[in-house]
Parts: C-alpha cells; sequence; structure tokens
C-alpha cells in the first residue's frame, strides 16, 4: 500500500471516516465537496473527501469532481478508493454485498469532465480502455479476501445522471447494454483520476435492486441494506489499511 492514499466517501457515510481537518477545500478548479480530512483507518491513515459535501446536500451532477480529485492530488495522493452506493441489475451481487467493479459505462451528460479542456489547459485523448486500476482492485479484493467478506470481483457499472432514480424500462436497457450495477458518481470520478495518472477503484455498495427488480420499494430496500454493506466496506477498508480497529470503533 503506497504512503499516500485518498478515499472518497459517498451517500451512507455521514459521520463515518471522519477525522481532524488536513487542508481547505480550494482549488484551482473552484472549491471541493468538503474540506480534506486525515483519517486513521486500520494501522496506517488516509486522506479522506466527502463527495456530496459535509451535509450531504450535493447532488451527483453537480458535485466538483474535478476539485475533488486535484484536491487530493494536492495532499500527495497517488492512489483513490471511491466508495459509491449503487443499485443492482443483475445477479453478480444482492443488495448489502459489495462489488469491485472493472468495467464502467457513462450515461453522464453536462458534467465538466475533463482538465484537458482546450485553452490553456491543453488537450490529451487519455488511455480508459481499462477505467479502474487493476492493482487497486486486486488489492481491494485481497483485503475483502482477509475480512472474511464477499466482494463480487468484476462486474459492470452503469453510471447515470439522476438526480432522480431510473425508470425499470431504464434499467432493462442498461442490462441490455451489460451493466450489472448502476449509480451516479462513478464518472467523470474515474476518468479525471486516470487524467492525473492517479491509481482509482471503485468499491460499490449494493443498497437495492435497481427499478424493477426488487419486491420492495427502492428507498424502503436503501434503508434495510446500508447499514450491513457499510459495515463491510468498513471492513475492507480497515483490511486494506493493515487492521486495527476502525470496524470496532464505528459499528
Amino acid at each position: 500500500m503506497p504512503e499516500t492514499c485518498g478515499i472518497i466517501v459517498g451517500s451512507g457515510f455521514r459521520g463515518h471516516l471522519t477525522g481532524e481537518t488536513a487542508g481547505g477545500r480550494e482549488t484551482r478548479w473552484g472549491p471541493a465537496s468538503a474540506p480534506l480530512q486525515r483519517v486513521v483507518i486500520g494501522a496506517a491513515s488516509a486522506f479522506v473527501v466527502a463527495r456530496h459535501g459535509e451535509q450531504q446536500d450535493i447532488p451527483a451532477h453537480a458535485v466538483n469532481y474535478r476539485a475533488n480529485i486535484a484536491l487530493l492530488e494536492s495532499a500527495g495522493v497517488r492512489r483513490i478508493i471511491a466508495v459509491n452506493t449503487v443499485g443492482t441489475i443483475t445477479s453478480a451481487c444482492a443488495p448489502g454485498q459489495l462489488a469491485v467493479p472493472a468495467q464502467l459505462i457513462d450515461y453522464t451528460w453536462g458534467r465538466l469532465q475533463t482538465y484537458f479542456d482546450g485553452g490553456a489547459n491543453g488537450l490529451r485523448h487519455i488511455e480508459f480502455t481499462t477505467p479502474f486500476s487493476e492493482s487497486l482492485r486486486a488489492d481491494l479484493l485481497e483485503a475483502a479476501g482477509l475480512a472474511g467478506i464477499f466482494c463480487h470481483p468484476g462486474g459492470v457499472y452503469a453510471v447515470t445522471q439522476g438526480p432522480r432514480l431510473e425508470t425499470a424500462a431504464e434499467i432493462d436497457r442498461l442490462e441490455r447494454d451489460g451493466a450489472d450495477f448502476v449509480g451516479m458518481t462513478g464518472m467523470p470520478e474515474a476518468a479525471l483520476a486516470s487524467e492525473l495518472g492517479i491509481e482509482y477503484a471503485c468499491l460499490a455498495l449494493s443498497v437495492n435492486a435497481a427499478a424493477g427488480r426488487g419486491a420492495d420499494p427502492i428507498h424502503m430496500d436503501v434503508e434495510v441494506h446500508t447499514a450491513r454493506a457499510r459495515l463491510s466496506a468498513l471492513a475492507v477498508l480497515d483490511a486494506f489499511f493493515g487492521g486495527g480497529g476502525v470496524v470496532a470503533a464505528r459499528s
């Protein structure tokens, strides 16, 4: 594990993985969602940014992804674990379980998706065949094994615009496209990290069956499964960072 690692936490993690403020929010790309925090986890520490803000009030389409990634880079972060809540489309992963996706499909629009937008910022076409770092994915899966947590080793993450959830017909389309999970925050986060040469992988928390896939209303599904998935994710992160009790302290 590199000396400097970052974690981007999403919905469902308010009050978890918090620590001392380690810096402000301002970057050349505008303010990040929240100030940088240094969190002791396992036997190490990591820099953490709350993707949706300290009050969890920034919707996915309005997140300043460029600033969040740049803020972590300014702290020397070279590896980012993105914690994302998703809905499950296929049988790859049941609600309440975890996955480390291997691929993604981007259905978002209108988001500021690159640091290289021409002019003074230049233009660059990055290689994005493999959107997630294979070495970081392997380390997360190894940590899941050490923690005794089932974690689906792969799958395709469909990134939708939000803030509304999807229709059943849209989920059918995503499945036809090859998607296993659906969420709103994987892009442009993954591409921006790649532009800066930062390893990036997603630890996906399945908190509901996608639209048309479950027996219960989606928000009821989320309430039932979020706590279980979060506790499993904390156990994986604890093992990733060398063990040491963050799970016991936060559970």
